[in-house]
Parts: C-alpha cells; sequence; structure tokens
C-alpha cells in the first residue's frame, strides 16, 4: 500500500491506496530570492518604458479577490517602490479587487487579499460589476464582446493588471491582461466572452488559437492595459518565475514555464482518479473548485470513477448555478437545458458539472450539508475512505488509479511510451 497525503480546504486528508501514480506540478525550485527576482522584473520590463508614466496623476492597478492565491505580499510592495520611483504619489494610486462577476468584496475582507500596509496607506475598492453606473462602454470585440469595463481602471493615466500565469480550464492560461479584462468588466462582457468555452479550442494550456483567450486579449487592448505584472507560483504558492511589462510580452515569456511546471505527461487513461482543487482558496466554492473535475476528464476512461475533494466552505460561490439546478432532476437534463437556453453565468458551472459527471463516475467529499449536495446532484460520501472503498470495490484487476493533488492547474496529458 502506499500512503498519500492531499490538501482539503485548510487542511489535508490521508489515504493509502495499492497502486497509484502521482499526478503533480513539476519540482522546479522556487526562487531562493524572490524579491530580487520581481525587483529585477520591474527594472527591466518587457516592451515596456515606465518613463512615459512619470509623474502620472492616476495609477490603477487591478488585483485578484480572495479566490486566488497570487502571493501580493511580495508583489505589492515592490511595485509601489517602482510607482515612487516615478515620483508618483500615494493619493494617486487605486488598487481595485477583481472580482469580475464573483460577488464584490466586503471592506472587511480587504486585508485576507491586501497586505496591511497596503490597505492602511492606499486606496482600494472593490470592482461591481453590475454597477452600471461606474462601467464605460468601450466598443465591440472582432468576436463579438460589447465591452464595458471599470470607470475608474479606464480613465486612470496609467493601468496595471496583477495576476499568476498557470493553466485555466478553457482561457488556456490565466495572467496578462486578463485581471483586468475579465475582472474590472461587467457581467455582459464577462458572459459574452465566456460562452466561448463551448468552442473546442478553448481549452487548458492553449493560447494562440484559443477565441476565450484571445477575446480576452482584445478586450484587455481595448481597455488599455498597459502593465503586468504576472508571477508563477508552483504547488506551494512560492514563486518560480516573475515577468512584468507589456501584457502579451508578459504571457509570452511566462506561458512556457507555467506549461513546464504545470503539464504532465501520463501513459494511458485512468480508472479510478482522486483528485484535489488544490485546497484553500482553490476549493472555497463549488464555482472555483470545479475546475479540478473538468482538468482530470481528458485522462479518464469512459464510465470511470473521480472522488472529488473540494470543501466548499462558502458554498457553490453562484446563486445562479443553484437557481438552475432547482428545476433538473439528472445530469442528462442539464445538458439538454443547458442547449435550449442562452449561455448565462453560473448555468455554465451546471454544464461543466453534468458534462464531466455524464462520463465518469463523480464522488465528492465536501463540507457542504447533504441538503445541497443532493440538490446539485453530487453525491456526497461521509469520509474518503468510505468513497474509497466503494470505489476500488468495483475496479478491475487491472485498474489504473491516479491522485492529482492540484488539480486546478494539472493539465495531465496522455503521452504513450514509445
Amino acid at each position: 500500500m502506499s500512503a498519500f497525503q492531499i490538501l482539503y480546504g485548510k487542511t489535508f486528508l490521508e489515504f493509502e491506496l495499492p497502486r497509484a501514480e502521482w499526478i503533480a506540478p513539476a519540482p522546479i525550485p522556487a526562487l531562493r530570492d524572490p524579491a530580487r527576482a520581481v525587483r529585477d522584473a520591474l527594472d527591466a520590463p518587457l516592451d515596456f518604458d515606465w518613463a512615459r508614466f512619470a509623474r502620472a496623476q492616476s495609477v490603477a492597478i487591478a488585483i485578484n479577490d480572495k479566490t486566488r492565491p497570487v502571493p501580493l505580499a511580495i508583489l505589492l510592495p515592490l511595485l509601489l517602490h517602482k510607482l515612487a520611483s516615478l515620483d508618483i504619489p500615494r493619493d494617486a494610486i487605486t488598487f481595485i479587487i477583481a472580482t469580475g462577476t464573483h460577488p464584490p468584496m466586503r471592506v472587511e475582507e480587504f486585508g485576507d487579499v491586501v497586505p496591511r500596509e497596503v490597505l492602511e496607506n492606499y486606496r482600494v475598492i472593490t470592482h461591481d460589476c453590475d454597477d452600471g453606473a461606474n462601467l464605460i462602454e468601450l466598443g465591440t470585440t472582432s468576436r463579438g464582446t460589447r465591452v464595458h469595463a471599470n470607470r475608474v481602471f479606464v480613465e486612470s493615466d496609467l493601468r496595471i493588471a496583477i495576476g499568476d500565469i498557470e493553466p485555466h480550464q478553457f482561457m488556456g492560461f490565466s495572467g496578462g491582461v486578463k485581471a483586468a479584462a475579465i475582472g474590472v468588466a461587467g457581467r455582459a462582457t464577462i458572459t459574452r466572452n465566456h460562452a466561448w468555452m463551448l468552442d473546442p479550442h478553448s481549452y487548458q494550456g492553449r493560447y494562440a488559437d484559443n477565441p476565450a483567450r484571445q477575446d480576452v486579449e482584445e478586450i484587455g487592448k481595448m481597455m488599455g492595459v498597459h502593465c503586468a505584472l504576472n508571477p508563477v507560483i508552483d504547488a506551494q504558492k512560492k514563486i518560480v518565475g516573475v515577468f512584468a511589462g507589456d501584457p502579451i510580452a508578459t504571457m509570452r515569456a511566462g506561458m512556457p514555464l507555467a506549461l513546464a511546471v504545470y503539464r504532465v505527461r501520463v501513459a494511458a487513461p485512468f480508472d479510478l482518479m482522486i483528485v484535489s482543487a488544490g485546497g484553500h482558496p482553490k476549493d472555497i466554492n463549488v464555482y472555483q473548485a470545479q475546475k479540478a473535475l473538468g482538468h482530470a476528464i481528458p485522462v479518464m476512461k469512459p464510465g470511470g470513477t473521480i472522488i472529488w475533494l473540494a470543501a466548499c466552505p462558502e458554498g457553490t460561490g453562484s446563486k445562479l448555478y443553484e437557481e438552475f439546478m432547482r428545476d433538473v432532476s439528472s445530469h442528462y437534463q442539464v445538458l439538454e437545458r443547458f442547449a435550449r437556453e442562452p449561455f448565462r453565468l453560473g448555468y455554465h458551472k451546471a454544464f461543466q458539472i453534468a458534462r464531466a459527471a455524464t462520463r465518469v463516475r463523480v464522488m465528492m467529499i465536501t463540507e457542504m450539508p447533504r441538503t445541497l449536495t443532493a440538490r446539485l446532484l453530487l453525491d456526497k460520501y461521509d469520509s474518503l475512505d468510505a468513497a474509497l472503498n466503494l470505489a476500488l470495490r468495483d475496479l478491475p484487476h487491472d485498474a489504473r488509479a491516479g491522485v492529482m493533488p492540484i488539480g486546478n492547474v494539472t493539465i495531465p496529458e496522455i503521452s504513450p511510451a514509445r
């Protein structure tokens, strides 16, 4: 028997399996001096000249919300030092918590994201995608997305986006302009962009011909994002590389490193997969944790079993998802209804989970109450051991089992040995 330990919420679960393949990010060494690396990236930005913005009268910095483990405690002080060197006063700088369609963060939650010394000395606001009075219309992308963006961000002299470069289940990668292009956009803009998830080219680790991602690049260009600051982090949330400058240049420089960390080759599909989103905040709610399920599906045998570990202390993270699930009684009915109705954010989570659950058996370990998981058509088990015992009982003798401990960002790819 082999022993495993896997992140779950703010703790971990332990279990044993007779044999299993560990499908985890590569152990690329974290930077020994990440602060120096951030400073060097800011001092020598890619295709970008800080001097253009000396003495800027307004600076807007889009930062991810509590659902993303961005190392802001390292990034922000060094960025602010760089802005100070350009004679930009403190009161010219605004941090916008880029929530996208997530609920606006409460002021008392800001400290969960923003370092205290920044929160105490700089203006920090939260984006609200439904606040029409604070959105500006910028036009329409070539793919038909009407762009509405946060007024404070768009009207600032210098516009910066901060976020990790890591694989994304249909956007290909996060990073570059995305923290702004999605994070501070209006709901209709995000909805139209995310509808591209249904295109087969909208796939994890895919960039140049990914319509969802390329639409985001165009949105970011229309918003006028000048600069991106993008770390690549490892499974322990430590920085392995950092890139700054023109958003497209940072993406081109950072994506190969992100793939080196998160793409894992496997020899053949699996009968059983134990997958965790990667612990808090990746499994803060179903909306976030679903990505782990989506990343595991491409390497599963049809009819196989996924044991999905997702604490979800904040429930689903989407009232629209819950609303959609009130009127359905099977995952096949979810797919049928989703195909009939206009694309809506929240509904797409029901679709993504149903798409997985009609291909494989999904067993869930979660903190959510059974009354909620039942409404979501999710099979909750009281313990990982209970789920494992049942799953192992039904496996063929030559079954392949895998463990994905950081499922939200791991890209497993089938690459048979030659």
